[in-house]
């Protein structure tokens, strides 16, 4: 792509502004016609400051204004050259000349420069406008748009929002507890089953294990051969497990739940390995649909 110097950019802008001479704008339509990337800048310019003509209404002139344009053109005459006088002179010296050529290349340069400045003023003069006036087209926008063309307006936009219910809360469900005693009739232990997650919590009412033991809590069912292992119960005063998942609520809620004392850290085969010294059974506490 070719590089444009800022000359270049400002006469596409004053072409399309239509502020150039007529030797400029012959320059312009040279180059667009041979040079495709110039002629792109050129309508760029043209897209930028058509934007105006939808904020303005045409104006028709008075009659007096053509009036007198013609009349201007009708006591215009062709003028006669300026002709200026000959006058024979010797020939210049070497030192003057040099100098002559010096004051007409600077001043060649203060014409060029001059021009430029110019030529940026207009630019900069209308991008100010053209700032303003955009600003007044989207307060207009904002507040009111009935009062600007049908092509300035902004567009109505529907948005379509889904609101989506929060899901209902799930059903509370129903809350067993087992105490868990000894022969004594004084309770130790405190089992408490969630029916819908089948996770059990113990509570420590009573007393620890006695040294290099542990107590270990089973479950025993009559449609089981043998008694099922639920675990060791912790030295804390809360022991959770979610091991009671693989049986099924017939079988959870009829069992009977015992507790034995093992070695440290439980049987080692899975099997009792002493008389059961807490059982209890599990009753409902809380049905389900009074929570």
């Amino acid at each position: 792509m070719m590089a444009y110097s800022e000359d270049h950019i400002a006469l596409a802008a004053e072409y399309a502004l239509g502020t150039l001479d007529a030797d400029e704008r012959a320059q312009v339509e040279t180059m667009m016609a041979v040079d495709t990337e110039f002629t792109a800048i050129v309508h760029a310019w043209e897209y930028r400051l058509g934007v105006l003509n939808q904020m303005v209404g045409s104006v028709e002139p008075r009659p007096i204004v053509w009036e007198n344009i013609q009349r201007a053109i009708g006591h215009s005459g062709p003028q006669e050259p300026l002709a200026l006088p000959e006058a024979a002179s010797p020939a210049p010296p070497v030192a003057p000349v040099i100098a002559e050529q010096a004051v007409v290349a600077d001043a060649s340069n203060v014409i060029q420069l001059s021009g430029r400045v110019k030529r940026w003023r207009n630019i900069a003069s209308f991008a100010t406008a053209a700032a303003a006036a955009l600003i007044a087209v989207l307060g207009l926008q904002v507040y009111s748009p009935d009062t600007l063309p049908e092509g300035l307006r902004p567009k109505t936009r529907i948005q379509t929002v889904e609101v989506k219910s929060p899901p209902l809360p799930a059903p509370p469900s129903a809350q067993y507890v087992a105490i868990l005693q000894g022969a004594a009739g004084a309770p130790a232990f405190i089992l408490t089953v969630d029916a819908a997650t089948k996770n059990f919590t113990v509570r420590k009412v009573g007393g620890d294990a006695e040294a290099g033991k542990s107590f270990e809590l089973w479950l025993i069912s009559d449609k089981l051969p043998q008694p099922r292992s639920l675990g060791v119960i912790g030295g804390s005063d809360f022991t959770a497990r979610p091991v009671l998942a693989s049986y099924d609520a017939n079988t959870i809620n009829g069992a009977t739940y015992a507790v034995t004392v093992e070695q440290a850290g439980g049987s080692p085969d899975g099997k009792p390995h002493s008389t059961p010294v807490f059982t209890g059974k599990l009753i409902e506490t809380v049905p389900a649909s009074a929570r």
